[in-house]
């Protein structure tokens, strides 16, 4: 599994992207999954870097997590209203583990209410998703061109530019 640290080593680029958009839109992205009938649902999400790993939470009974409930396999975007993504933009792939260690849990909360304010300490979660980032890719525009930085673990990063 390749959780956010080991990803982050391999593939800084892109993490640096996805950091920085994640923390420039309070956190949010925009996260794909799969529909019963198998079509694609694209839902918003709060996802958090967490003890070196990347987190996806959120309010119990969502149809988003019951999706990743049967069917793990995920997209997630950061969110951009820039149609020249002069800040760029990145696109992790992967799949969830649901993590049922309470002590996690408890930890996760304590640290989201020190950092935010939003107290869900004392609370169970539903789901506590773990991602096993598989792929990944970020855009920016340099020097008037189109650079497409793509990963996939154990490859490195390559550089498409269009």
């Amino acid at each position: 599994m390749t959780f956010w640290t080991p990803f982050t080593e391999e593939a800084p680029k892109i993490s640096t992207v996805f950091s920085r958009r994640h923390k420039a839109t309070g956190n949010l992205c925009m996260l794909a999954t799969l529909r019963a009938d198998g079509s694609p649902r694209i839902s918003p999400v709060e996802p958090r870097i967490f003890e070196g790993m990347l987190v996806i939470v959120g309010m119990p009974g969502t149809t988003k997590f019951k999706d990743l409930a049967r069917d793990p396999r995920f997209c997630l975007h950061t969110a951009t209203v820039d149609t020249m993504v002069g800040d760029g933009d990145a696109k992790l792939f992967g799949s969830v583990t649901d993590l049922p260690d309470r002590e996690t849990h408890a930890r996760f909360a304590q640290n989201l209410f020190e950092e935010s304010g939003f107290d869900i300490r004392g609370q169970e979660f539903d789901h506590f998703y773990v991602a096993d980032i598989t792929g990944a890719s970020c855009v920016e525009i340099t020097d008037e061109q189109l650079a497409i930085t793509i990963w996939k673990p154990g490859e490195g990063e390559r550089v498409v530019r269009k």
